[in-house]
This record gives structure tokens, sequence and C-alpha cells, in this order.
């Protein structure tokens, strides 16, 4: 007798374990792993306390290294209040992780560290960082792109490309104020009438249109040029003159809001153009930048010297080249007393915001996403595919691809 209750105990208690199994199974836990950014000048962050209490709202686990927000001036307690798990073993963030967080794209020995089947999501030029792409794919990896995000309404929230060069362009302006010997404004005084400096913008997206906000908000006299006639509106709106190349095409109209790269005639006209403006310029601000490609060269040796000593450049497309012949990516230099800023990242000079839109982007981005009763991203979702740029080691973005294969030959 007491044999047949032990037995019916036994077969209990394992019943009762396969039940628990099952529930661990289906509602299992998505843990997020942010690590530290590596790179010397960054000092933003993936998350910041109030996304942290919405993944953990959403069911997810987050696993934060310790010292991750001290650039963006984010202690570990502030984390941990917020629900976070602080681990201070770097490859325990990437050992135990379903999806990593991160500014920046991988290092080498980052992606060393990525376990199989992790998802990956960041700032990632797949296009021209494709020997880092062509190291994923030897990893069962799915991989997103910040800089991928469809240009769309929907998507808008997301779009941390857009929130980080509009700070970007706004730090630019205030950078240039303080390299030129001038006043911004115009002034009246009982010594004379101080004249306004005068600011030219190339490319008027989001950095640009930042750029002009700014510049006027500081009393300087502003021009701006782009190669997307639609934007002369916008220009305008903010109290900028608009610079036109009359041209009988759409040539520099791209997909989905961006500039693409023009033709021979287009780029003649608009040296014509901008040469006599350029030289007339107190600060330029050059901000065409095409994803994925080399910046396109507006600025020459000539115009260069052609503008006067104190004049300035500020280079926001640095980082893939420069708008200028003569910019050298995070250097800054002078040429008969002409200052060329090549500074990269002006977004990372103000962290605490630029970490809290980033943050709030890549959260709109995965809570929009993420299926809570599958526990599983929507792969089928038009934003969450077409910022996938590989999945499960397999390159599945078009541009991607062709970069890579282009590469190769």
């Amino acid at each position: 007798m007491n044999l047949i209750k032990k037995i019916k105990k036994l077969i209990e208690k394992v019943l009762l374990n396969i039940v628990k199994l099952e529930s661990i199974q289906k509602y299992k836990i998505m843990i997020l792993g942010i690590p530290k950014e590596l790179l010397d000048n960054e000092t933003r962050v993936a998350v910041i306390p109030a996304t942290v209490k919405q993944y953990i709202s959403a069911g997810f686990n987050v696993k934060i290294q310790s010292g991750a927000g001290e650039g963006s001036q984010i202690s570990d307690s502030e984390f941990k209040d917020a629900g976070a798990e602080i681990v201070s073993d770097v490859s325990a963030i990437y050992n135990s992780s379903d999806m990593i967080l991160k500014v920046n794209a991988p290092t080498s020995d980052e992606i060393e560290m990525i376990k199989d089947g992790t998802s990956y999501i960041s700032f990632f030029q797949t296009m021209k960082e494709t020997s880092k792409v062509a190291a994923l794919q030897k990893k069962n990896i799915t991989g997103y792109s910040m800089h991928l995000i469809p240009r769309t309404t929907l998507a808008q929230k997301m779009d941390a490309l857009s929130s980080q060069t509009n700070i970007a362009g706004y730090k630019a302006v205030l950078i240039a104020a303080c390299h030129i010997e001038k006043y911004m404004p115009l002034l009246m005084t009982a010594a004379g009438t101080i004249p306004p400096a005068k600011v030219l913008v190339l490319g008027a997206g989001v950095a640009g249109l930042s750029a002009i906000a700014t510049a006027k908000r500081l009393g300087a006299q502003v021009e701006a040029s782009d190669v997307r006639p639609e934007v002369k509106e916008q220009v305008e709106s903010l109290g900028a003159k608009f610079l036109e190349v009359e041209s009988d095409s759409d040539d520099g109209v791209g997909e989905g809001g961006y500039a693409k790269e023009t033709s021979e005639e287009y780029k003649k006209k608009q040296a014509e153009l901008l040469e006599q403006r350029i030289a007339d310029s107190d600060i330029v601000v050059t901000t065409a930048l095409i994803p994925g490609r080399p910046a396109p060269t507006l600025i020459s040796d000539n115009m260069v010297k052609s503008m006067r000593p104190g004049s300035v450049i500020m280079d926001l497309a640095a980082e893939n080249g420069g708008n200028c012949s003569l910019t050298k990516p995070d250097e800054i230099v002078t040429i008969d007393g002409v200052m060329v800023d090549g500074t990269v990242n002006l977004a990372g000079t103000m962290s605490v915001h630029a970490s809290q839109l980033y943050a709030k982007n890549v959260s709109a981005f995965i809570l929009h996403g993420y299926d809570k009763e599958k526990k599983e991203f929507n792969l089928e979702d038009e934003i969450v595919s077409g910022s996938m740029f590989i999945h499960n080691g397999e390159i599945v973005d078009e541009r991607t691809k062709s970069a890579i294969d282009g590469g190769d030959k």
C-alpha cells in the first residue's frame, strides 16, 4: 500500500515538472544585453532607465554592463533601480543575451563573443562595413540596422538617423560660432554697426535644417543649397535663402526622402553656383551624405583657398570621407587660415539627449516588432523586415548583398 502511494506521488511530481517545463518554454523571457561602447569618442548608450522600465513591463529581462551609461551621466544604480541587472563581465552579457543593443557596429572582438542565434541591433552601415557583415555571416546571427529603418510615417518614432543628425546640425553651428572670431548677429553699437555672420548650409535634410534653424536663432545671415528642389519651402520657412541649381530632371532625388548621387552635369552647375557663395561665407556647414556611400565632394581645394582667413567649414559628412576635399575625419585642419572641422560623432558630444533619443528610437522599434504572445519578433512586419540585413547568417537586404558582391569582384 505504501509502495502504491509512493508511486502515485512520484508520478504527480513528474507531471508537475512537465507542466512547469512547458510553462517555462511557453513563457520564455527574452534577455536584452547592453554592453559598453568601445569606440574612444563614443559616449552614448542604447538604453536609459525609462526604456529599461518599458522593456521589463513588456516581459523582457535587461542586462547592462557596469559603466555602460557613464558617458551619458547614467549610473549603474539608476539602471538597477529601473529593474536592470548590472553585469561586470562583458562576456557574460554576450553569452546570456538573446538580443544585443548597441549604438555602434560590433568590433571584431565583439563579433567573436556574440553567441550563435543572437539578434543584434545598432547603427550599422552595412553597405560600408561589409567585412563585418561577412563576419556575421559565419554565425547564426540576425542583424538589424538603425540606418535601414524605413522612411515611413509609422516608423518616424524609430528614425534614429534623424534624431542623431538633428543634434549634429545644431551642435555644428554652435562649434562653428566658437571657431570664428566674430559675432553671429547684426549688432548696432555706439562704436559702429557689426554685420551678421554669413552661414552657408549645403544639404537641407534633417541635419541641414537643424543647422539653418540654429544659425538663424543666433542671428546669422543664412543661405542653403540642396539637390532636392522640394526642400526649398522648408528652407525658406526657417528664414534662409535657398540657392537652387536649375535642372530639368529629378537629379538628386532618391527614395524615402534621401538624396542620391547626381550627374556630372549637375555637379558642374552646382559647383559654379556655390563657388562664389562659399568664398563669401564665414561658416559653411556641409551635410550631404548618401547612406552607405562615400560622401560626395562639394567643396574643392580651390574653393577652400578662396575663403577668407578665419572662415570655418564644418563637415558633417566626415564619417564617410567628407564633403570637402581637404577634410580629415576626426581632425581639425587649417589651410591658409581656413579651418576645416571633420569631427565625427557630434551627436556624442551631447550624450545625455543623444542617448535619450536613440534609446527611445530603439525601444519603439523593439516594442513595435515584438510579438508578446509568440515571444519573438514579427519578421513579417515591414519595418522589422526593412531594417533587417542578415537573418540566421543569411544576408536578406539586397543593398547590402550588392555591396558585398561588388567588393568581391
